[in-house]
């Protein structure tokens, strides 16, 4: 994944230094090769973005920022993959029934810390689904108690960033103009 300095939270606008998805390969290789260029995608989406601006809400009457789509999909991989699938008890992030939009809306905190926090969720993540013995796992839906498969939780995973990628998009290009990835 693309390390995300400090003082930048990507690689800057150029060459793309994302890793393609493989065009040959298994099934788990070619969906986590894609789950991996969403993630990195994402994080050029915010590449060189100051943190105050990473918090805008630029496009109305939308809540959406590049900061909160940041705290959702960190949000987003700890449930599906470590509560959901491996079925880790921890707290969830930026979520409680009482405030269910806080990812969007109490955007509080160090942005940079809200980076680490998200490589680390990807991270365990990917050791999560390298230690399943077969993408036919399951996992069990907190809410509803249905199983489902560790290659549905990679799908899921994929239309969520690609989803979110698309929403950053319009927002970074609200912030500077920048277009691209």
């Amino acid at each position: 994944m693309a390390e995300i300095p400090e003082d930048s939270y990507a690689q800057p606008w150029g060459a793309d230094p994302r890793s393609s998805p493989p065009l040959v390969g298994d099934e788990r290789e070619i969906l986590t090769g894609f789950l991996d260029w969403h993630r990195q995608t994402f994080a050029l989406k915010c590449a060189g973005v100051s943190a105050g601006r990473l918090s805008e809400k630029g496009i109305p009457p939308s809540g959406l920022s590049l900061h909160g789509l940041l705290r959702h999909l960190t949000g987003v991989e700890r449930w599906w993959f470590r509560v959901q699938f491996a079925g880790e008890e921890l707290p969830l992030l930026y979520y409680s029934d009482d405030d269910p939009n806080q990812d969007f809306d109490a955007l509080d905190g160090d942005v940079t810390e809200a980076f680490a926090l998200w490589q680390s969720e990807c991270e365990r993540a990917r050791e999560i689904v390298a230690r399943a013995g077969s993408l036919d796992e399951t996992g069990t839906r907190q809410r509803t108690g249905e199983p489902f498969s560790l290659r549905w939780a990679l799908v899921q995973m994929i239309a969520e960033y690609a989803r979110h990628n698309g929403h950053a998009d319009l927002l970074r290009e609200r912030i500077d103009g920048a277009t691209g990835y």
